[in-house]
């Protein structure tokens, strides 16, 4: 495990893989439950029995019984991999990290043990992270975390193909739900609800400019510098 000093105000790439390499969604509903966990392990309220009391509810709608939301992380990027996902957050709570991540990673665990009739941590022991230092380190990893690994899933050969055939793939990408690619780049509102306007939004002001900084890091292969291998 590698987790970089960070404080609150501190923006966060965080990476979690499955154990052993095994993959941590498997159907549909795991996809789609892990962006309900986003928003609902994103909170100070703790309620374990939010599967049940949700239930019949849409995606992201909370009980009117509960207090109102206050969200432990700012979440400015996503993207879920079979056997990982990858994290750009903000640290607005002490400690709001660990506790968000503690949280994602017992649910999905509990989940899986129960929903596959397995035992022990579906992860790879807890996560790592490395801390952002500059507005030009947070632009790459953004690029990193929502794009690159996007493109990793191209049906058509993957990272190797999308390269050299960026606008293709990028018409694939942003039809990707489980990513915060598509909401960024304002082809899907699916997981605006996840996402705050923060850092990123003020860097990348417009879509085509995220698209062209996009198109030169995977290309030239700057993607490279942030990655986490």
């Amino acid at each position: 495990m590698r987790v970089e000093p960070f404080s609150v105000g501190s923006y966060i790439h965080v990476v979690k893989r499955g154990a052993r390499g095994v993959d941590i969604v498997r159907d549909s509903s795991d996809y789609w439950r892990f962006l309900r966990l986003l928003f609902f392990m994103n909170d100070v309220h703790v309620d374990h029995n939010w599967m049940i009391v949700t239930n019949g509810a849409s995606l992201f709608e909370r009980p009117p019984q509960w207090p109102n939301r206050d969200p432990l992380v700012d979440i400015e990027g996503f993207t879920l991999m079979p056997n990982h996902f990858h994290l750009l957050i903000k640290e607005i709570k002490e400690d709001g990290v660990s506790l968000f991540m503690k949280k994602l990673g017992q649910s999905m665990s509990e989940h899986a043990n129960m929903k596959y009739k397995e035992k022990g941590s579906l992860f790879q022991g807890s996560y790592r992270s490395r801390t952002i230092d500059s507005d030009t380190y947070l632009r790459y990893v953004a690029v990193y975390v929502m794009v690159k690994n996007v493109f990793e899933l191209y049906p058509k050969g993957g990272l190797s193909v999308a390269k050299d055939n960026f606008e293709d793939a990028w018409k694939w990408a942003v039809e990707y739900n489980f990513s915060s690619m598509a909401t960024f780049v304002g082809k899907n509102k699916a997981s605006s609800t996840l996402l705050c306007n923060g850092a990123l939004r003020d860097i990348f002001d417009n879509p085509l400019k995220f698209k062209e900084f996009s198109r030169e890091v995977i290309e030239s292969g700057k993607w490279q510098e942030v990655s986490f291998e």
